[in-house]
Parts: C-alpha cells; sequence; structure tokens
C-alpha cells in the first residue's frame, strides 16, 4: 500500500458512468437480519467495501475471539447479534475502536437480559459476551441523540424477545432514516415494527428468509457531486440509484442543487450536470451526518460560507471528524469555528497556485471528500489505502476519468 498519492484533474470535460460500490449500511444490515431468519436468504449486490466483507466473514466464524477492526456496525451489530444468540464471544477491535464508546447499548442489552463483561476501561470495547437469560423487561428508554447504530441493532434483535420491544427515543432523534433503514429491511424480511414520534414498536415476531438486493451508495455518490460542482463541464451517470431510497445520504440531491449540481434521475439512475452555485449555504445534517465532511471541503474549495448543524457525532467516528476537518482546512486558507455549542460557520477557503497535501487520520471519508479538489489544484493524499473501507475502486475510478493519479 502506497504512504500518499497525488491526484491531477482531467484535461476535458469531466464526464463518464460510474458502477458506485453497494450501500453498506444496507448490506450490513441485511446480513445480520438474514443471520437472524435463519441463514437461507440470498443478499445480492453485496457491497465490496471492508467493512461489509469483514461482517459477512465473521458471521460464519466460528472462532472465540471476534475482530471488528475499526468497522463500528459490526461492532455494534455483532454485540447485540451474539447476545440475542446467547454466543460466549469475546468481541474487539482496533485501538480507535477501543476508544469509541458502547455503554448506551451494553446497559440496553444487560437490561433485556445479556450477560456482557468489560475486558478494558469501562463503557468501551473489548468486550466479553457470556450468555443471556430473558429479564422480562419490554420496555427501553435510550437517547435519541446517540448514533443510530445502536438504536439499530437494538430494533433488529426486537422480534425474536419474548415479549418484543417498546423503544423510546429521549430527546432529538439523530440519524432518523437510519433507523426507517433498518424497520423497511426488518418488514422485507417479514417483521413488522411501527415508529410514531418518538416511540417504537416490535412485538414478537420471525423473520422469514427473503432475497435482497443492496442498492448502490449514496455516501459515496456524494463524492462525485463534489466533482461535478468544482469540474469546468461536467456530465456524469451513477446507474442503479433511486429517488425512493432507504439512504438518508440521498439528501445530497437537495443539498448540492445549492451548491451547483443538477440531478436528473432516469430509468438507469441519475446524471449529474452543472448549474449555478450559491454563494452561502445553511444545512442541518442530523439525518445524514455522513455528508459533512464532503460538504465542509467542498464550500472550502468553492469558497461559499457554510454554517452546519446537527454534526455532534462527528466526534465519535473513525476519527474526531471536526478537529480533522478544522485542520484540514486551515492548509488550504479556510476556517471552521463553534460560533455557539453544535453550531460551525466555515469562511471560505483562498487556495494559490501550491499542491495541497491532506491527511486522512484513519478515515476513509477524509480521503474521499478532499480528492475533488485536485480539480482546482494538484492534491496529495496521505495513506489513501483507508478508502477500501467503504469505497475500494474509488482511486481506480477516478483514473476512468481521466484524473492523473500517482501512487508514491
Amino acid at each position: 500500500m502506497s504512504n500518499t498519492i497525488t491526484l491531477t484533474h482531467p484535461t476535458g470535460v469531466l464526464s463518464g458512468t460510474i458502477n458506485l460500490p453497494a450501500s453498506k449500511s444496507e448490506a450490513n444490515r441485511a446480513l445480520i437480519i438474514a443471520a437472524l431468519a435463519g441463514g437461507h436468504s440470498t443478499i445480492e449486490n453485496l457491497s465490496e467495501a471492508n467493512d461489509t466483507q469483514l461482517l459477512n466473514r465473521l458471521l460464519q466464524s466460528d472462532a472465540e475471539t471476534i475482530d471488528a477492526e475499526d468497522a463500528g456496525t459490526v461492532m455494534r451489530f455483532l454485540t447485540a447479534y451474539y447476545a440475542i444468540t446467547g454466543q460466549q464471544k469475546t468481541l474487539t477491535g482496533t485501538d480507535r475502536m477501543c476508544q469509541r464508546p458502547i455503554k448506551v447499548l451494553v446497559d440496553a442489552l444487560r437490561d433485556l437480559g445479556a450477560t456482557i463483561v468489560y475486558l478494558g476501561e469501562e463503557g468501551y470495547p473489548p468486550l466479553q459476551l457470556q450468555g443471556f437469560a430473558y429479564s422480562g423487561e419490554k420496555h427501553l428508554k435510550v437517547r435519541g441523540d446517540i448514533s443510530s447504530q445502536y438504536i439499530s441493532a437494538l430494533l433488529m434483535i426486537a422480534p425474536l424477545l419474548p415479549d418484543g420491544l417498546v423503544l423510546e427515543l429521549e430527546g432529538k432523534i439523530g440519524s432518523r432514516p437510519y433507523i426507517e433503514m433498518t424497520l423497511a429491511l426488518m418488514q422485507h424480511f417479514g417483521v413488522s415494527g411501527n415508529f410514531e414520534d418518538n416511540r417504537i414498536v416490535v412485538p414478537n415476531q420471525s423473520y422469514s428468509p427473503a432475497t435482497f438486493r443492496v442498492e448502490p451508495d449514496w455516501s459515496a455518490a456524494s463524492y462525485w457531486y463534489s466533482m461535478v460542482a468544482l469540474a469546468r463541464e461536467a456530465d456524469v451517470t451513477l446507474p442503479g440509484l433511486k429517488k425512493d431510497s432507504f439512504q438518508g445520504d440521498s439528501a445530497i440531491v437537495d443539498i448540492m442543487r445549492r451548491l451547483g449540481v443538477y440531478t436528473e434521475f432516469t430509468p438507469e439512475g441519475i446524471r449529474l450536470t452543472k448549474k449555478h452555485c450559491e454563494k452561502k449555504v445553511a444545512f442541518d445534517f442530523t439525518n445524514c451526518p455522513d455528508l459533512a465532511q464532503t460538504i465542509v471541503a467542498l464550500c472550502a474549495a468553492l469558497g461559499v460560507t457554510l454554517e452546519m448543524t446537527g454534526v455532534e457525532s462527528l466526534r465519535i467516528k473513525e476519527t474526531d471528524r471536526i478537529q480533522a476537518l478544522q485542520i484540514e482546512v486551515l492548509g488550504m486558507g479556510a476556517s471552521l469555528d463553534e460560533m455557539t455549542p453544535g453550531v460551525f460557520r466555515m469562511e471560505p477557503a483562498i487556495i494559490t497556485k501550491r499542491k495541497l497535501a491532506f491527511r486522512t487520520y484513519q478515515d476513509h471519508r477524509m480521503a474521499m471528500a478532499f480528492a475533488p479538489i485536485s480539480l482546482l489544484e494538484p492534491v496529495q493524499i496521505q495513506e489513501p489505502g483507508v478508502v477500501r473501507k467503504s469505497y475500494p475502486r474509488f482511486w481506480e475510478d477516478l483514473e476512468k476519468v481521466g484524473f492523473g493519479v500517482v501512487r508514491n
């Protein structure tokens, strides 16, 4: 794996057809539900993302110690899966994963009857799962502003509980579309749930094996939107994306309409072309936090003033994404400051004629968010191999549409 990659822009029009990787959000939920349905389901177009391939392997593993590596959904979904199925496992991950909190999920599973022991610091992996004896508890209260992965993990095991589960989300709900995606996938496999206001009810039921085809990843599409916004001329087609997507990151369509990209939905997918770009925008990323890095990097490059909210969860991702963004946009002449609690403002960049270098902080989205800036100036990306987490072919796809890609 090379330590850096240098990107230069295509010489002509940015155009081509890009087959995006499948959604790991959909794929990872489908894999867990299929396992809970008895393992006779068919998941088509399974994501090539490392997170998904890892989960697929681990679900078939008989090992006592399970390494979730740096994959948040794998750690959280498997914690609930092993708990409800009564498996005795030790669940660990990378150093960074063992710094990411899991107490909310563990507390909830303990309330339901799981025996889970922390092997290191209280509230963090590694975990030892020692079995499950139903407590009779069927009503849980969980904060709504925590990672939606905790909530999804609980929902997917809910129908297997003898009395089902009533989940009451307290306060503001973050990443609501991801919770709705989980319920929609559960429905596809024969389980009904009701999500009304801040209350989710899932009765005791059985999953039915089914065939499910995973949609291409809207998060991956966001980087192509950014490239179109920064190109002089562009005409890019992304097959397979649908208007009525389960994925919350399909919000990129409306966001990018203000930042210079028009989306045309066709029977094959979407076609992206350029339009007028606004100079000052404000976005709430509560329902689509994974888009924030793309938009920060893009606005810095476009010279657009950005105000953003709903990014609290970014501090506990693969890295502290807020801090990483603050550091990296400084190198472009931009500033990203927290004006009041939860409200961030970025003043535009002044890009000079020089090669820009960006660190990735072991975070795939940092690499892909800053790569499109190479349409303006040569860009060096450090540790480019991080893209394997969600979009392993990213650099090859850039080469296909004419980017200069030099691995150092």
